[in-house]
């Protein structure tokens, strides 16, 4: 019995520490690693490898410590195990630790956040709507105003929930398969959705926010760097989850503004 148990700590003690090693190995070989920054948000990333920094110290000396132990207080003959109902030091310590943890995990991320819903006054809007399956978008006409909408009015006929005797609504413009976006300027997104609750990602912008039925929510970010994106939902929302992805494209002022001149308007499109 007792070799037995001893061979036993010895493959506990060998699992443990492969684990620390091997996750060690994965982040070190950056397979699993942020998608290159495409947008103003480092603040973001800096919070996340605080986050990571955090949790993978604390991962990896609780993983060493359990080796530690199995390996040093492994069974022995005439040896027993002695019960320590509590230890007031070590408790103390343990609380001012996580404590002193959950502070450096949360201050960054909460200035980030204040930040990350206070957009610039001259952030450009763009209504991004959300339902099962799709992403749809909808941009200010010249008059630079995105008009009234409310889910009361959506129907076949009016995607969007568009009111029509709104007249800031009638130069609005709509594209319903991609989001284009012009390069190194302010831009909030007004999200909204007609069904379940979605969540608007653009991975290499850093930027997510849920899409909850009923209401408005928002963030901003500044696009920098011309190309090709992808946007996604973060928020399992039915069946074809997987499949609500639409393109983000970024380019340059001009080439956005012909884009957008060629898009469908509300007056065109949007009959009552």
């Amino acid at each position: 019995m007792g070799e037995e148990s001893i061979g036993m700590s010895m493959v506990t003690f060998g699992v443990l520490v492969a684990i620390v090693v091997g996750a060690l190995a994965l982040i070190a070989s950056g397979i699993w690693w942020f998608t290159p920054l495409a947008s103003n948000w480092s603040e973001i990333d800096g919070a996340l490898l605080i986050t990571l920094a955090v949790i993978g110290i604390a991962f990896v000396t609780l993983n060493l410590a359990l080796a530690y132990l199995v390996l040093r207080y492994r069974h022995s003959e005439g040896t027993r195990a002695q019960f320590i109902p509590d230890n007031p030091k070590i408790e103390k310590i343990l609380i001012g630790v996580t404590a002193l943890g959950i502070i450096i995990l949360l201050a960054p991320g909460l200035f980030a956040y204040s930040r990350f819903i206070s957009p610039p006054r001259d952030a450009m809007v763009v209504e991004v709507l959300g339902e099962q399956w799709r992403w749809s978008y909808r941009y200010p006409g010249p008059d630079g105003k995105l008009g009234r909408a409310t889910p009361k009015l959506i129907s076949s006929k009016n995607h969007f929930g568009i009111d029509l005797t709104d007249p800031a609504a009638h130069d609005d413009i709509l594209s319903y398969t991609e989001l284009h976006l012009p390069v190194n300027r302010p831009v909030v997104l007004h999200i909204r959705s007609k069904d379940v609750i979605h969540s608007f990602f653009i991975p290499s912008f850093r930027a997510k926010m849920d899409a909850v039925p009923g209401m408005v929510t928002h963030y901003w970010f500044i696009p920098t760097r011309e190309g090709r994106f992808q946007a996604v939902c973060a928020e399992l929302c039915g069946i074809g989850h997987h499949k609500m992805q639409s393109p983000v494209i970024v380019e340059s002022l001009e080439k956005f503004q012909e884009w957008l001149a060629k898009q469908p308007t509300v007056a065109a499109t949007v009959k009552p």
